[in-house]
């Protein structure tokens, strides 16, 4: 069992400085794709909007309604969605679900920074939260390549 002292851990000084500075909060304007997606567990939501272009992300905007680990980790997504293609965020996603469920190790750069995350394996209930931000980006650019073909 967890103790009060792992959960102030586990909300490090770093994971409270991503959650309050999270880049490209809000919606665009144009968006080729969107999607949002809840955590049905505790209730968070992420929004991402996407403009797409030959196969890569060339804007990006997100809402956050998340709990800290939440906001985080879409704090890192958004520092690094532009310019990314489908198969790199899926491949964060799947690194990322990897390293709080079966303790692999950090996703690779750019998203590497989701490493500060790691204490959050021992809280299942924080897992979907932390994955969504990757979840609604991987949803919205399906969403946008089947509207390109």
């Amino acid at each position: 069992m967890s103790t009060e002292s792992d959960l102030i851990k586990l909300y490090s000084q770093r994971i409270l400085e991503l959650a309050a500075d999270i880049p490209h909060l809000g919606r665009l304007e144009a968006p080729t794709a969107s999607c949002k997606k809840r955590a049905p567990l505790c209730g968070s939501t992420v929004s991402v909007d996407l403009a797409v272009a030959d196969g890569r992300i060339t804007d990006f905007a997100q809402e956050v309604k998340a709990c800290a680990l939440g906001q985080a980790a879409a704090s890192v997504v958004g520092a690094n969605a532009i310019g990314r293609s489908r198969d790199e965020i899926e491949k964060a996603r799947n690194q990322l679900k990897a390293m709080l469920k079966d303790g692999g190790p950090p996703p690779d750069p750019p998203f590497d920074g989701l490493k500060v995350l790691e204490p959050a394996r021992d809280y299942k209930n924080r897992h979907a939260s932390i994955l969504l931000s990757l979840e609604a980006t991987l949803a919205a650019f399906d969403e946008a390549l089947s509207a390109c073909a």
